[in-house]
């Protein structure tokens, strides 16, 4: 009996692989968008051309369902693609390979075993095809690049949200000073030192802008993961909108806790430098 189910294992096998070899039907990748609206699965069928009502369309077989490169300059767009070779594609748009034709490939990406090589590799290339431009496509340092100059449009948000916030806050303080008007004039009279009473208010502001500043870090790595699955929702991609990194909170630690400790000892010196008098009289 195991040897009979062993035979029909092989038949079945071999069967299949004939079958797969005799399938010449072309393969394609569909992006997950484009599978998702067409109902596509792995091993259908599908016709590909480039006439919207099909003519002179060509059969290809789904071979693998990908998920695009999430790209900031098209998170907005629908991904309805698809990868095939290039002899199909040439097949597809009835193109031939020649350069003058505008379906010419006009753009290849070839990736380096050492990224340090990137501008040596440029130079080999336009020299020995002056026509050829050939660039990096990593962040550029020359100031040139969207992401740089959108990197400094948020620095400066983030400079005017903070001076703001600061002030805010410096309001804050002195407010909540003046509510401790007669409870600092009493501390004074009873003999505490303006030294003693600046060391507990640094102390106070110390633990207060480092439990609001943990606070924020943790709130902002417990909504981050909801904000991105909205927005990625949102534009049916896989792009990643917020990501809080370790040197993010790291910073933002080091930037809340000096000034609220300097908003804290601002707040209370307004009190500190009026007369003893003046703070206890109603």
């Amino acid at each position: 009996m195991t040897k009979f189910i062993i035979l029909v294992a092989l038949v079945v096998a071999a069967c299949a692989l004939t079958a797969a070899a005799g399938d010449e039907t072309p393969s394609v990748l569909v992006s997950r968008q484009l599978a998702e609206s067409a109902r596509l699965h792995v091993g259908d069928t599908v016709t590909i051309a480039a006439d919207a009502a099909g003519k002179g369309g060509k059969t290809f077989r789904v071979a693998g369902i990908y998920e695009p490169t999430p790209d900031p300059m098209k998170f907005t767009a629908r991904r309805i693609e698809a990868r095939m070779h290039l002899p199909d594609l040439l097949d597809v748009t009835g193109a031939r390979p020649n350069a003058d034709t505008p379906d010419a490939v006009d753009a290849l990406n070839v990736r380096l075993a050492d990224p340090d090589d990137a501008r040596a590799f440029g130079a080999a290339v336009m020299s020995r095809a002056p026509s050829i431009s050939a660039r990096s496509t990593a962040r550029a340092e020359d100031g040139s690049d969207p992401f740089a100059v959108l990197d400094r449009f948020h620095f400066a948000i983030a400079i005017v949200t903070v001076f703001g916030s600061t002030a805010f806050l410096l309001a804050l303080m002195v407010m909540r000073a003046e509510e401790r008007r007669e409870t600092v004039g009493i501390i004074r009279l009873i003999g505490i030192s303006q030294r003693s009473i600046l060391l507990e208010v640094l102390v106070e502001g110390l633990l207060i802008a480092t439990a609001g500043a943990i606070f924020g870090v943790l709130f902002a790595l417990a909504t981050q993961g909801a904000i991105n699955r909205f927005f990625q929702w949102r534009y049916d991609t896989a792009l990643v909108f917020v990501r809080v990194t370790a040197r993010i909170a790291l910073e933002s630690v080091a930037l809340a806790v000096p000034l609220g400790i300097a908003a804290g000892l601002v707040g209370s010196w307004t009190l500190l430098r009026r007369d003893v008098v003046a703070l206890v009289r109603r």
